[in-house]
């Protein structure tokens, strides 16, 4: 089936977070967590099959979350929300991220006010995102980065955490590429996930 099954998912980006689970061995059971960009809800569907107690759902758009994960009891839905203007209505255990065209030092500190002191992020770093106007015009080729370029763009992102108060613990590739570009001969783009704390650096800073 390829990069087009979903694994028992509602969408396939539940095997991209069931990877940073199984790779980072981290057990999610009983954690109260946030989904920031959830969309149709993979990581939200993630969470709960492997034992999340809850899931607040936010994303941008409306409507698009799965109805199964909608009336799920353990779900809060945040629709038409922007994370980088929530105010977060608890302290969580763990925040996911999957954002689109949003950057991570960006996203990064909306994520960390979520967290109490030991809790963890799970970003999924899209390095074509992570470009500048000028880089995209050299680095881009049909809409996507090598290999190799996006290894270097994911490394400077990360080596950035840490001036956003966080701390990188661990990355990995993510094990399906992002969606294909409707451009002609445009392939999937190589993603990676990274795993994430909040710095215990007094001096850190979210600029």
């Amino acid at each position: 089936m390829g990069d087009d099954r979903r694994g028992g998912y509602v969408s396939r980006a539940g095997l991209k977070l069931e990877a940073a689970l199984d790779g980072f061995e981290l057990d999610v059971s009983g954690m109260r967590c946030a989904d920031l960009g959830c969309h149709a809800g993979g990581f939200t569907d993630c969470l709960l099959q492997h034992g999340a107690a809850a899931v607040h759902a936010l994303d941008t758009g409306y409507g698009v979350l799965d109805y199964r994960l909608r009336t799920d009891p353990r779900v809060t839905v945040l629709e038409r929300t922007n994370a980088l203007h929530c105010d977060p209505p608890e302290t969580v255990d763990l925040v996911t991220i999957d954002v689109g065209w949003t950057k991570q030092r960006h996203v990064i500190p909306a994520a960390l006010k979520w967290l109490g002191s030991d809790g963890l992020v799970i970003t999924l770093v899209k390095p074509h995102y992570e470009l500048d106007e000028t880089q995209r015009k050299t680095l881009l080729q049909h809409g996507a980065i090598s290999h190799a370029d996006a290894g270097i763009v994911v490394e400077r992102t990360v080596a950035g955490f840490e001036a956003l108060g966080a701390l990188a613990i661990a990355v990995l590739i993510s094990p399906l590429t992002g969606a294909k570009s409707s451009r002609r001969g445009a392939a999937g783009n190589r993603e990676f996930l990274v795993l994430a704390r909040k710095s215990q650096s007094p001096s850190a800073s979210s600029q």
